[in-house]
């Protein structure tokens, strides 16, 4: 049974479970009844930190444009234009031992396509999660439902995996921006 999370909270992954090298990170979301007459395109992303946690370098934001990192640990399985439908709406694979050595967090965030320009926010967004599976058994091991409490947010860092004393944390965040993809980027000293 997967371990619910409620935001702040962190849980190890690999010291009780050390066979554990691959998971899948898949983000879901639905939308409230919305009338504004464009499709709700939400984005999920993963930023590569340091332990300053920001990027070493552009490449190590992992998004639609960019699916996947140089090392081959983190890779994004594409974009959802709709998010339609059950499940995971994108999902993105990691590969825990070829995670670089410089890479200490790796932060999972969602943002709304051109959220301004369609007047959208996370306010009309409705069962957001995240969710950590043994990528090799599809056994979900996290959950964390984000809750309600967005109002006019257009991005949200979701969830952060982590290393401390060699094994890798998972700690539930859903801490909401203002500005999108490019408040974000900026935070996380991409050049945007």
């Amino acid at each position: 049974m997967a371990i619910s999370l409620k935001k702040g909270q962190k849980v190890d992954l690999t010291k009780g479970n050390p066979s554990l090298t691959k998971i899948l990170v898949g983000l879901g979301w639905d939308t409230n009844k919305y009338d504004g007459g464009f499709d709700f395109d939400l984005d999920a992303a993963a930023f590569c930190l340091n332990s300053t946690g920001k990027v070493n370098k552009d490449e190590d934001f992992v998004f639609y444009n960019n699916l996947k990192h140089e090392s081959g640990a983190v890779e994004h399985m594409g974009d959802n234009l709709t998010g339609e439908g059950e499940g995971d709406d994108e999902e993105i694979k990691i590969d825990l031992p070829k995670v670089p050595a410089n890479i200490e967090k790796i932060d999972f965030t969602v943002t709304i396509y051109d959220a301004e320009a369609r007047k959208q926010t996370f306010g009309q967004v409705s069962n957001a999660y995240i969710r950590v599976v043994d990528d090799s058994t599809g056994k979900e091991l996290i959950r964390y439902d984000l809750g309600e409490d967005f109002s006019v947010e257009t991005a949200v860092v979701v969830g952060e995996l982590y290393r401390h004393n060699g094994e890798w944390k998972f700690n539930a965040i859903g801490s909401g921006f203002s500005g999108g993809l490019a408040a974000l980027g900026r935070n996380f000293g991409v050049n945007v």
